[in-house]
């Protein structure tokens, strides 16, 4: 077991507020079950100098998704158990269904609700109560991909979870997670507090940088089971000493929902009941991150050395990144060497499988990949190929291959040869999507395209839309209801034998291959 490298760690604590900036933050660490170190600095709201301490709750936000398995498999035997509740939240779904182990290691297939909403035209700041979400939920007519054959982050997996085990147990969610979760690891003001326009503790979650400035993120969504709970610091720790303290039974809530998870074609699986399993330096790691508009956390727990790292932030800065610099200097480690330059890598290239675009930018420092929700930085390796994470990618002639093996997946990429400029006079009309039940208005005018999208809560702000190549255009959706927003949503063009524009093919990595037919034709 590595020694700690305290003075390191107080450093490396001590320089988060400049790393990370923004208005305020917390951050701890656990070692053998103890607290060695711990921080609050800046303010929990700008405008009235709340001070942030390590007793105000904030939004632990995806971190959630761990407390409802472990109350899950508190409550049950299994998550089969809960099976033949589920049909009952999915009426419309045809074909394979999922179970509700699926549910928990995000094997589901289905779309994450979240990034449908930007499709059924909801606006940034728009409401959408627990019962609007889980009718988003339940109008799902087809999934992504056949339940267990691959992975994708849906929200929605753990929503379901938390309705399918209330209605179970016949009573509140909220109440069976602080009984069976919170007072049993000392988690004395940890709550569920579901609706993100009241924040706990008169705290203000803020976006922008130091370049645009600091705004309070103004959002009004409820969460319950993928998220919904706020915590302090100190609660936090005091979960990461329970881990500790349970660590060698194998019936404790941790020691299940870390269990090895595997996908249907007897592969490991990276994500599993609310947690990532995966390597940094060298270390065996379970984690979770999460993120609220105004609000980003990190946590994660290094079994084989008996370190937890926790970080929060009322500002959208990388805490993955920062529990990483805690975890580099506490073991005296290297998670992300400096990358050699990316030469020769850039390009664009169409996933035809997933219908999504997969962009690479040679940097100074490594080569950026545009693929999933946010750009990954991967690094030139010896032998050729591209290496980051659980990114592996080579080249195939003009085309690309890209392995994520935590994720089942392999890609084989066709190149684009990408346009600085296309008519957007042909895309012009009204689309209706039957998979949604939602429309889409595209208008065209002096060279420019929008894209307005109107569904289950109106008619939604217009979005860009710019082409990339032959019939391969993308709407870059950089704010909406949740965070990290979709991204950069592939609109692929479909025309008829005259050459007429009939439809499109839409998606994103957290809502795939959705079809839309043009009004009309």
């Amino acid at each position: 077991m590595t020694m700690i490298d305290t003075a390191a760690l107080d450093r490396a604590l001590t320089q988060l507020p400049g790393q990370f900036r923004g208005p305020a933050g917390v951050a701890g660490v656990v070692k053998d079950g103890q607290v060695i170190a711990r921080s609050a600095w800046g303010y929990a709201d700008m405008a009235t100098r709340l001070p942030m301490t390590v007793g105000t709750r904030l939004p632990i936000c995806s971190i959630s998704k761990q407390m409802t398995c472990a109350l899950l498999l508190d409550l049950f035997d299994g998550p089969e158990v809960l099976d033949p509740l589920l049909p009952a939240l999915l009426p419309n779904l045809a074909g394979p269904r999922p179970t509700v182990a699926h549910l928990c290691h995000n094997q589901s297939g289905l779309r994450d609700y979240w990034a449908q909403t930007v499709l059924q035209g909801a606006a940034p700041e728009g409401v959408c109560t627990l019962d609007t979400g889980l009718d988003l939920i339940g109008r799902a007519r087809s999934l992504h991909f056949a339940p267990g054959t691959g992975y994708s982050y849906s929200n929605g997996n753990f929503r379901l979870l938390a309705e399918l085990i209330a209605r179970a147990a016949g009573r509140p969610f909220a109440d069976l997670l602080k009984e069976r979760v919170f007072d049993r690891a000392g988690m004395r003001t940890a709550v569920l507090s579901p609706d993100t326009a009241l924040p706990l503790d008169g705290v203000v979650g803020h976006e922008g940088n130091d370049e645009m400035g600091f705004l309070p993120a103004r959002t009004a969504i409820h969460w319950l089971g993928d998220a919904g709970v706020s915590a302090s610091l100190d609660d936090m720790l005091a979960w990461e000493s329970h881990i500790d303290a349970t660590r060698d039974d194998p019936a404790g809530l941790y020691a299940r929902i870390s269990a090895p998870v595997q996908f249907a074609s007897g592969r490991p699986a990276s994500y599993g009941f609310g947690l990532r399993r995966e390597v940094l330096a060298g270390h065996a790691v379970t984690s979770h991150g999460g993120a609220l508009r105004g609000f980003s956390a990190h946590r994660l727990h290094v079994a084989a050395e008996r370190l937890s790292v926790v970080v929060m932030f009322n500002h959208e800065a990388g805490a993955m990144r920062a529990a990483w610099a805690l975890l580099e200097a506490a073991l005296g480690c290297t998670i992300l060497p400096d990358p050699a330059p990316g030469q020769g890598w850039g390009g664009l290239w169409l996933d035809p499988v997933q219908g999504l675009l997969l962009r690479l930018t040679d940097l100074p420092a490594g080569v950026r990949l545009h693929y999933g929700t946010t750009p990954a930085l991967l690094a030139p390796a010896p032998d050729g190929t591209l290496r980051g994470g659980d990114v592996v990618v080579r080249r195939a002639g003009d085309g690309l291959v890209m392995e994520r093996p935590g994720e089942d997946l392999c890609v084989t990429a066709e190149p684009v040869e990408p346009v600085a400029w296309a008519d957007p006079a042909p895309l012009a009309g009204r689309y209706h999507s039957a998979e949604l039940d939602a429309e889409l208005e595209i208008t065209a005018g002096g060279g420019a395209a929008y894209a307005v999208f109107t569904g289950l809560f109106g008619t939604g702000p217009a979005e860009r839309i710019y082409p990339l190549g032959a019939d391969l255009w993308v709407i870059p959706t950089r704010r909406s209801m949740d965070s990290a927003p979709p991204g950069e949503w592939t609109v692929q063009l479909r025309r008829d034998g005259a050459g007429a524009v009939v439809g499109l093919r839409l998606g994103c990595w957290l809502a795939r291959n959705i079809d839309y037919r043009r009004s009309g034709a």
